[in-house]
């Protein structure tokens, strides 16, 4: 019988991650460090959903809806409207991308790694540039604190998640030149925390580009199945 992708084969780790987590909310809560419990939660749950991505492990995607939630709260407050809309976007996607790695194989089972290629590419740069010059031109009418590089990196998150949800490789190229940018964003907007957790994201990027090219490589060679179990 064929073992569930949401099967949980590491308890160990699963409960030594939450008591970790709730001694960060614990200390947040306490105001001994300066962040906020929204923007902690965001942090713990922003973490484990990347670190699952790179090991495509299915349990990210309701991970990262319920972190999707946490920053649209936080971004809202600090008034970065168009990352607000942004998280928005991350809880559709989170449902389809949910999905479509489970049913968007060819025979309807787990979909692979793949490539993007060229053609898709220079369309979806093209839409980019378009998306990126219009939505600037809506921030600055908005009075947004940071208009352009908030317009560069909702576009470029945009894409990168869109790509995501299909499992292209190229995705991961992208979300680390965003989160180069966010890592200046939100520190000048005394989101350290959250400054700092895309540091990490970056970090997680890289890994995931390696593993996920490691997969690509080996998949004309053996039938493997490409979602893993979860290992939380």
């Amino acid at each position: 019988m064929k073992e569930s992708p949401y099967s949980i084969t590491r308890p160990r780790q699963t409960i030594f991650w939450t008591v970790v987590s709730a001694l960060l909310l614990a200390i947040t809560a306490k105001h001994l460090i300066p962040s906020t419990v929204t923007e902690m939660l965001g942090f713990i749950t922003g973490g484990a959903c990347v670190w699952l991505l790179t090991k495509q492990n299915i349990w990210n995607w309701p991970i990262g809806i319920a972190n999707a939630v946490f920053f649209l709260i936080l971004f809202w407050h600090a008034r970065l409207f168009a990352d607000s809309l942004l998280q928005v976007f991350y809880l559709v996607t989170g449902f389809i991308g949910w999905y479509w790695w489970l049913h968007g194989g060819k025979r309807k089972d787990e979909l692979p790694v793949q490539r993007t290629g060229i053609k898709k590419g220079l369309i979806i740069l093209l839409i980019g540039v378009i998306s990126t010059v219009l939505m600037h031109k809506y921030l600055v009418s908005v009075k947004d604190s940071a208009p352009f590089w908030d317009s560069v990196t909702t576009v470029g998150s945009l894409m990168a998640q869109a790509m995501l949800t299909r499992k292209m490789i190229e995705n991961w190229h992208l979300w680390m030149a965003v989160d180069v940018i966010y890592v200046g964003l939100y520190a000048s907007r005394h989101l350290y925390l959250t400054s700092v957790l895309y540091v990490i994201f970056f970090a997680m990027c890289v890994s995931g580009l390696v593993d996920w090219r490691r997969d690509l490589a080996k998949a004309p060679k053996a039938a493997k199945p490409h979602l893993k179990e979860a290992r939380l």
